[in-house]
């Protein structure tokens, strides 16, 4: 036998045949013919165990039972994998050059892996002095990603079963769940509604708030300018609270911050395009100055106490938009914003997937994800299919002015459309406040590049000829108010439709606002205009994900637990369901709603209470003067009308000196109902002069009495319901 090869002994010491790899005896080969050398009951190979990059040991003890033997390899330093112990099945890693010393720094003891009975003295090499040990170095990490990989150890895998292994591989691991400070996220707004978007993260003494934004007033808030969320619970916790971090630039994201830092004065944390819009929205308030506003980048992390908040890329409708990410010592929290998919957005890159992929692969406790488009299948279209169809239309359009109609915060659309004017070698005008402010904040700002000289101004626009000017207006939803909807009325000052003018509606009616556009439309259709909206040409894409790229999120972050947001209740519904379809238990996704708090420990994660919660209707200065019974009276009034009833009685007497006087508002017509009014005011009159002659004084009594009668006869001739006001005035 070659003097590098071994003999083959079994765990007794008894020299066996050598086998190949498929564990049969190799034909034709002798067993050696020399007695292996014996030194304590250890059986050693022919060759030296320091000639070669392996020192192999077969060890065993006779005192010991077969099943109770300890066998080990012996590695030198040249060996990169250590020792290998048949008892436990692993390797020991030693880091000094003999190998000598193990994982703890601690000399080995030969009698620890070698059972020999031989008190002969030990091999050379476990007399080589150990080298100096070296403090091993580890790369810096963030704060956020320490917190990460503390979470994911203590973490469980979301998914269970075997049936949901196909897009979430189940990840074994030795660590039990460890049940941490608890956690609590508390929606103040956005679920069960479009708009008022508002986000509580609180963790031990420490607390932040994601987006504070509004709502606009439907039919049921008659008179009402705008809808915040309530404040009261933020009262309770100001002293904890952190800081406001915001997603994005839109109105029901940041709408309501001002009414916020007025009570509240916290820092905020958002891109530079979102905070050159507030500094709008706080001038406004005469809030610009005192208060702190911090610009942040994506992938920047800020620490709000016990937790970090990373800020991440994603697209959206408006530039510099983010997703959240949330490092708390309960779990990663991950809060999309709202979002899409755009492979080829007109401006910033594109959505950072891959930190997405980074977190799902880290652990994530629980996903938030945007919810308006859940009911539409497929991706949503991207921003540059809207720039083919404009190049299209202002070919159509030769020879006509242009107006186009979009939402004022769609920088990209407007960036599109500029383009398109410098192409065709149209000037541009701009109608609509929030338009002008917007669009100069992001001239300023550098997200919108328009050459000089291509927007004019208002009162410029005359000098030029009709087929020369593009006019980009507010009024895409038909507001009232509006630019486009004064246009259609005929009621604006600068702007009268003709049949020259060609109008693209660039904007999809939000759910409520659709009998409003269409107003608007057939108004502009009158007046001999040609009018474009998006189910004629693709004037408008959304920048709200639908169902597929709903589902890559899911599959990228991997939560264990789910909460849909922002949207109605069956937007949320149906963003639930598409988590279980992909795999998430249901059990593990939870539908809440505003005050809700949704409580976590890492482990588990549910709903354990609420909070003060709901809006706050403001009209005109007035923030929170208009509550329900205000709106019950303003209801009252617009659907019935008013009728007021005036009276003169002496004091002493209780004589009627005058009246009872009728006045209308909103009921009937005077003068065309003189028969009614008159019936009317022989009914009052007996019965004020009944509550006379029954000595009675109390006033309150004597108008329900009046209020009563008047009523029942109103209703029994003409089947309505008045609001009714007695004023009875004495003398």
């Amino acid at each position: 036998m070659d003097n590098n090869e071994f003999e083959v002994i079994n765990q007794f010491g008894e020299k066996i045949a050598p086998k190949n790899k498929n564990n049969d005896e190799i034909a034709g080969v002798e067993r050696p013919a020399y007695k292996p050398s014996y030194n304590g009951g250890k059986y050693r190979s022919n060759s030296s165990y320091r000639t070669g990059s392996y020192n192999r040991e077969n060890s065993y003890n006779r005192d010991k039972k077969p099943s109770d033997q300890a066998y080990s390899k012996s590695y030198d330093s040249r060996n990169t994998k250590g020792r290998y112990d048949y008892r436990t099945g692993r390797y020991t890693k030693d880091y000094s050059a003999s190998g000598s010393y193990n994982n703890s720094g601690y000399r080995s003891n030969k009698s620890d892996y070698d059972h020999s009975r031989s008190d002969s003295k030990p091999a050379p090499y476990y007399q080589n002095k150990p080298q100096e040990q070296t403090k091993r170095q580890y790369p810096k990490k963030s704060y956020a990603d320490a917190l990460a990989e503390a979470n994911m150890r203590n973490t469980p895998h979301p998914m269970t079963n075997d049936s949901q292994a196909v897009l979430f591989p189940s990840v074994s691991s030795n660590h039990r769940p460890v049940k941490r400070s608890p956690l609590k996220i508390i929606p103040l707004g956005g679920l069960n509604e479009i708009g008022k978007n508002m986000t509580v993260i609180e963790c031990a003494n420490d607390a932040f708030i994601i987006d504070c934004g509004l709502a606009f007033p439907d039919n049921d808030a008659p008179g009402v300018d705008v809808i915040i969320p309530d404040f009261s619970y933020l009262d309770q916790i100001s002293d904890k609270i952190r800081g406001i971090v915001i997603t994005h630039g839109h109105e029901d994201h940041i709408g309501g911050l001002a009414y916020l830092l007025k009570k509240i004065n916290l820092p905020v944390y958002a891109t530079r395009l979102t905070v050159g819009l507030i500094e709008g929205k706080l001038k406004e308030h005469n809030l610009l100055g005192s208060v702190k506003l911090n610009v942040v980048v994506p992938r920047q992390t800020v620490k709000m106490g016990c937790m970090a908040v990373e800020f991440i890329r994603v697209n959206h409708s408006i530039p510099d938009a983010v997703a959240i990410a949330v490092h708390t010592p309960a779990g990663i929290i991950v809060h999309t914003g709202d979002f899409k998919v755009d492979y080829t957005p007109i401006e910033g890159g594109i959505i950072d997937l891959a930190r997405f992929g980074e977190l799902g692969s880290r652990g994530v406790l629980a996903l938030m994800a945007d919810s308006t488009n859940a009911e539409r299948k497929g991706y949503t279209q991207s921003e540059r299919t809207v720039g083919s169809s404009f190049e299209k239309l202002f070919d159509t359009a030769e020879g006509k002015r242009i107006i186009i109609a979009t939402f004022a915060s769609n920088i990209h659309r407007i960036q599109q459309i500029c383009n398109m004017a410098v192409r065709y070698d149209r000037k541009v005008a701009v109608f609509g406040r929030s338009m002008v402010n917007v669009i100069g904040t992001a001239i300023e700002l550098g997200y919108l590049s328009v050459p000089d000289g291509i927007i004019i101004d208002i009162e410029s626009m005359n000098r030029f000829p009709p087929e020369k000017i593009v006019l980009i207006t507010t009024g895409s939803q038909g507001e009232p108010m509006s630019a486009l909807t004064r246009m259609a009325m005929n009621e604006h000052k600068k702007v009268t439709i003709t049949p020259q003018d060609f109008i693209i509606i660039s904007a999809t009616p939000i759910p409520g606002n659709e009998k409003l556009v269409t107003k608007v439309v057939n108004e502009l259709m009158r007046s001999g205009a040609e009018v474009v909206y998006e189910a004629m040409y693709e004037v408008h894409v959304s920048g709200h994900a639908c169902q597929d790229e709903l589902k890559l999120m899911l599959a990228l972050t991997k939560p264990r637990f789910f909460i849909p947001v922002h949207g109605e209740y069956k937007h949320l519904k149906k963003h639930a369901q598409l988590a279980v379809d992909i795999g998430i238990p249901k059990d593990n996704v939870i539908i809440g709603k505003i005050g809700d708090v949704i409580e976590s420990d890492g482990t588990d994660m549910k709903i354990t209470g609420s909070v003060p919660a709901g809006r706050v209707l403001v009209d005109g200065l007035g923030v929170g003067d208009v509550g329900s019974i205000v709106l019950r009276d303003r209801k009252h009034l617009a659907e019935d009308g008013l009728i007021i009833v005036v009276a003169t009685i002496e004091s002493e007497s209780g004589t009627i000196l005058a009246g009872p006087d009728i006045v209308s508002r909103g009921f009937v017509y005077v003068r065309e109902s003189e028969e009614l009014m008159d019936g009317a005011k022989k009914i009052l009159t007996a019965a004020l002069q009944g509550c006379m002659d029954k000595n009675m004084r109390e006033w309150n009594a004597i108008k329900s009495r009046m209020k009563d009668e008047l009523s029942e006869y109103i209703y029994m001739k003409t089947k309505r319901d008045p609001m009714i006001l007695p004023i009875i005035m004495e003398i």
